[in-house]
């Protein structure tokens, strides 16, 4: 995958935990439920779990059933990247982060409207920013 800005594997390995690196370097995916997020119902942003990127809104989370958090639209459209992956004996369209060139997850188009599209991410492959406290 791309590196960010000169950031090597060596340096990611570094940064990320073992199973964030897996995710997000080596496009595994965690097991279904056992992710942070899938039922976070707390209002924020969620950012891309390597370089931070503005990547998906609350309000666009909903509950799939699938084990995985999933989202009807990315919040910045051009921070993500979607490719052909055709691993595991499956057609798929993988989401990737632009900025660094993470594995997000896979979008589906069986989701609700009004995008009809399920984005379906890695709670591994997200960080999480919820309301800030008002002084």
């Amino acid at each position: 995958m791309s590196t960010q800005a000169g950031i090597t594997d060596e340096e990611w390995r570094r940064r990320l935990s073992p199973d964030q690196y897996a995710v997000l370097r080596r496009g595994a995916t965690e097991p279904p439920f056992s992710g942070s997020y899938v039922h976070n119902k707390e209002e924020g942003l969620y950012r891309c779990g390597a370089c931070g990127a503005e990547l998906f809104r609350s309000d666009t989370k909903f509950e799939s059933g699938t084990g995985w958090p999933s989202f009807t639209e990315p919040a910045v459209a051009a921070n993500v990247e979607l490719r052909p992956d055709d691993s595991h004996g499956m057609t798929r369209t993988e989401v990737v982060c632009r900025r660094c060139g993470s594995h997000l997850g896979h979008v589906f188009d069986d989701g609700p409207a009004p995008s009809g599209q399920r984005w379906c991410i890695n709670s591994l492959a997200l960080q999480f920013d919820g309301p800030t406290p008002r002084e």
